[in-house]
């Protein structure tokens, strides 16, 4: 549930959604909600960091990568990361200011 502040109506087979203004208030807390969103998204980001980073401790351990190989692949784990919150950091920017936009 996104609590965007829908409420369907059926209308016999026709459903209507009223669209309620986009009154600066509004677009504040869309903007609100969709930095929640960028935030949640970047967690899930360096929780996929932290799980590949110890799967290539565990590799090297197992000795079935060199240090070497495990520093390579932390790197580009690494860089995937970097990468990765700069574009959620860039696409919540744009939904700002598409919201803030009149």
């Amino acid at each position: 549930h996104a609590n965007l502040g829908l409420n369907p109506m059926q209308d016999g087979q026709t459903l209507r959604i009223p669209m309620p203004d986009l009154t600066e208030e509004r677009r504040r807390e869309l903007a609100k909600l969709a930095g929640k969103y960028a935030e949640n998204a970047k967690i899930a980001i360096r929780n996929v960091r932290r799980d590949g980073m110890e799967a290539l401790k565990d590799d090297e351990k197992k000795k079935e990568i060199s240090e070497d190989e495990a520093r390579h692949g932390e790197e580009q784990i690494q860089q995937l990361t970097d990468k990765s919150v700069a574009e959620a950091d860039a696409m919540l920017k744009t939904k700002e200011e598409e919201l803030m936009t009149v």
